[in-house]
């Protein structure tokens, strides 16, 4: 068994023990008898919990990245990548969820987790052709943040099979981000500051929820 194969059978056992009892109750030695993996090889690649979160969102980054295409628009291309991020978290939906409720009371955890979806989405920016250097581009990345964490809550709730209301939501805040310039095509960002993102419905406005229950 390879680590990819390791790695993802590893990921369902740990997940499916979540959407169950909880991500509390996820044990790697636990996870590792469920699956039939040796528990050296567990320890080696996966030495706390929180790496088996860290290595889901690599393998969903690496799915988003596998097909290196520069066709379409820029924000057809992050459309597209976002999509492919949660095409992987979909497959382990129910203990991603259990993981979400969790956060709010694991701010270590909520910590880490954000700063692993900023790099995420530095890497799913430039992918989509958005300038991420300098100020300008501190700016962009976390707009993308921005859009990312609105399109997981609205994934959290949505229980169709196409994930439609889910691609609504994405729709919508790649809508709102092009109202401020986020895309190349649409203007170059200067490396000034730019208002806070709003990405709630018009009739109930509140300011953007910081991305700590991100992945």
């Amino acid at each position: 068994m390879d680590h990819d194969d390791f790695d993802a059978a590893l990921l369902s056992a740990a997940m499916t023990q979540a959407e169950h009892g909880g991500w509390a109750s996820v044990s790697l030695l636990d996870s590792a008898r469920t699956a039939g993996l040796a528990f050296p090889q567990t320890r080696e690649r996966f030495p706390c919990r929180a790496s088996l979160l860290l290595r889901l969102g690599r393998m969903a980054d690496e799915s988003a990245l596998a097909d290196n295409t520069t066709f379409g628009s820029s924000r057809e291309r992050l459309f597209d990548l976002l999509m492919r991020r949660l095409d992987v978290f979909q497959q382990y939906r129910g203990g991603i969820r259990a993981v979400m409720r969790a956060l709010p009371m694991d701010p270590p955890l909520a910590l880490l987790l954000g700063g692993a979806t900023l790099e995420s989405m530095r890497w799913m920016a430039d992918a989509a052709g958005i300038n991420v250097a300098g100020l300008g581009g501190l700016v962009r990345i976390n707009m993308v943040v921005a859009i990312w964490t609105h399109t997981l809550r609205a994934w959290e709730k949505d229980d169709s099979e196409d994930m439609g209301s889910t691609m609504a939501a994405l729709d919508q805040a790649l809508n709102k981000a092009a109202g401020f310039r986020l895309f190349p095509a649409e203007s170059e960002l200067s490396d000034g500051g730019l208002p806070d993102l709003d990405f709630e419905e018009p009739d109930a406005p509140s300011a953007p929820h910081p991305p700590e229950n991100s992945l």
